[in-house]
């Protein structure tokens, strides 16, 4: 197994090219130095997944969580708060830095693993992440139906979203084109939860065995 932080990201440096297809180059070159089989990513980290597939630079399977294929399907606070920081400066960003931790108490994560994520959210540098996001959410925002190309990639994928309230949001319009797709498959865990990975670890890691085993 191969993890790895975007650059950005509790506190890695920045790489040249931080945008969507351009970190989706760098993990591909990644994946294919490490002979990887399965490529798994949360929140922009899926985005970038996704960008591995729809690209070419990886054409295995993906576990994309918290996927956000549209701005629509990303939380509005987050977008506004980075647009906000590109016009005015990154303090709008810093005063949502700030309050993470504070969520991340309330969430229903085991203590010794929750303490381990509050130290790597105080590691993120303001300026560095208004870059990196601000190129995401362009990303999100380009006139595309990511849904619709991910379907027509083949390459097989399972979305794991919350049920509401969360991170990784679809649309009706979205949902139906990917429940109508082949090679995905929509994962949807109960109830809202925002850090899939830390407050859902066992649907996480059966969407990751699943993927895994289709390989055998």
């Amino acid at each position: 197994m191969v993890a790895t932080t975007l650059p950005g990201m509790a506190g890695a440096p920045l790489t040249e090219d931080v945008s969507v297809p351009g970190l989706a180059r760098r993990a591909g070159e990644l994946a294919t130095a490490h002979r990887c089989d399965v490529v798994v990513g949360f929140s922009h980290g899926a985005t970038v997944a996704l960008e591995m597939v729809l690209s070419g630079a990886f054409r295995g399977p993906v576990v994309l969580l918290g996927l956000s294929l549209t701005t629509e399907d990303e939380a509005a606070f987050f977008v506004r708060t980075v647009r906000l920081s590109q016009k005015v400066g990154r303090w709008p960003l810093g005063i949502l830095f700030w309050l993470m931790p504070l969520m991340v108490r309330s969430a229903k994560i085991p203590e010794p693993h929750k303490r381990e994520l509050i130290e790597d959210l105080k590691q993120n540098r303001v300026g560095d992440a208004v870059r990196v996001c601000a190129e995401y959410l362009d990303y999100i925002a380009a006139d595309r139906d990511y849904a619709a190309e991910l379907a027509a990639s083949g390459s097989p994928a399972r979305v794991v979203h919350a049920e509401k309230g969360g991170d990784g949001g679809l649309t009706d319009a979205e949902r139906a084109t990917l429940e109508a797709a082949d090679n995905v498959t929509l994962v949807t865990v109960p109830g809202s939860v925002f850090l899939l990975p830390d407050e859902a670890p066992d649907q996480t890691a059966a969407a990751i065995a699943t993927a895994l085993t289709a390989l055998r």
